[in-house]
């Protein structure tokens, strides 16, 4: 009779006091920062400025402490849901969105409260631009250091896959794709609102100064989302080609020669960091849905790359043959 030992490995253990630990640091000081200096702040604090230095937005004392806090706590826990079937290893990820957005929250409260500190009323707060840029930068080194500290992969060898027999003198070819329709539908929504705002600005019918930030950002979120809602695979004669998008564009190419070995492996979103393209241990993957996945090892390189498909297994296949002739 055998079973399996479902206790946590010491490292599963540690990295998990690690973010309990380092959760709880980062909320402490959201929500103690305002109220350790309170007899110093007014009754209501500053927490937006427009384009100049004069605040135009504010929150009780309570709320500025509570509201980042309870952002940052449920970016830990979106981050940290572990499914059943995911493979709790592979988890740099979490380390590269927690550092940005802790050292983002905490310094963002530290300007809020040092803008505020002194002043008997919110209105005199004035925008800390130095302090905001300051806080860009540290952010941005944060999720520079998580990513070179994330455990990466040792190089294995890719492990075997079946390949086709080519008749000889026949040309064989694969194709399959995937789509989201929460991306598409996103990138809709973010459409109309392009539309709605760019003709609103053609009109006059609001403040340009408040409308262009929406505007632009609507439209990048529009394009992105378009570009990267549906991937195509094909193999050819040519090797393989993974696009994106309904014009083909972006595209990634590799020669058969280019490619060390190809299988089709199962893959959840909570294993590689969620939807989209996405870098985590396991390489790239582009993840559209849950399930069947085309996972190739480029020549010289210690990672793979991954495409959501269907039909997996027969890609795969017909590609590992044309490698092999």
């Amino acid at each position: 009779m055998t079973g399996k030992n479902n206790r946590p490995a010491p490292e599963g253990r540690t990295a998990r006091w690690w973010l309990i630990g380092s959760a709880a640091a980062v909320t402490v000081l959201l929500a103690g920062l305002p109220w350790a200096v309170r007899g110093r702040l007014p009754g209501r604090l500053a927490t937006h400025w427009n384009l100049g230095d004069t605040p135009d937005n504010s929150m009780p004392l309570w709320a500025a402490s509570l509201f980042p806090a309870v952002v940052w706590l449920v970016v830990v826990l979106a981050v940290s849901v572990r499914w059943r079937r995911s493979r709790p290893a592979v988890r740099p990820w979490r380390a590269m969105t927690l550092a940005p957005t802790g050292t983002l929250l905490v310094g963002a409260q530290i300007c809020v409260v040092r803008a505020n500190l002194d002043r008997a009323d919110w209105h005199e707060a004035r925008q800390p631009a130095l302090g905001v840029a300051l806080v860009l930068a540290l952010a941005a080194v944060a999720g520079a250091v998580a990513w070179l500290c994330a455990a990466r992969p040792a190089a294995t060898p890719a492990p075997p896959a079946a390949a086709l027999d080519l008749p000889e003198g026949e040309r064989l070819f694969w194709f399959s794709r995937a789509s989201s329709l929460w991306l598409q539908l996103l990138a809709a929504l973010a459409g109309l609102i392009t539309v709605a705002t760019s003709v609103a600005l053609a009109v006059g019918l609001a403040d340009p100064a408040g409308l262009w930030p929406v505007c632009a950002v609507s439209a990048v979120t529009s394009l992105a989302g378009a570009a990267f809602s549906s991937v195509r695979a094909k193999v050819s004669e040519a090797g393989l080609e993974v696009s994106f998008g309904p014009l083909g564009w972006p595209a990634r190419r590799w020669a058969p020669a280019a490619i060390e070995s190809a299988r089709a492996e199962q893959r959840l979103p909570s294993q590689v960091g969620g939807w989209g393209y996405r870098i985590s241990g396991l390489g790239t993957t582009v993840m559209l849905r849950a399930g069947d996945c085309l996972v190739v090892r480029p020549r010289g390189r210690r990672t793979d790359f991954a495409v959501s498909v269907d039909d997996a297994e027969r890609g795969a296949a017909l590609l590992n043959a044309l490698r092999r002739e």
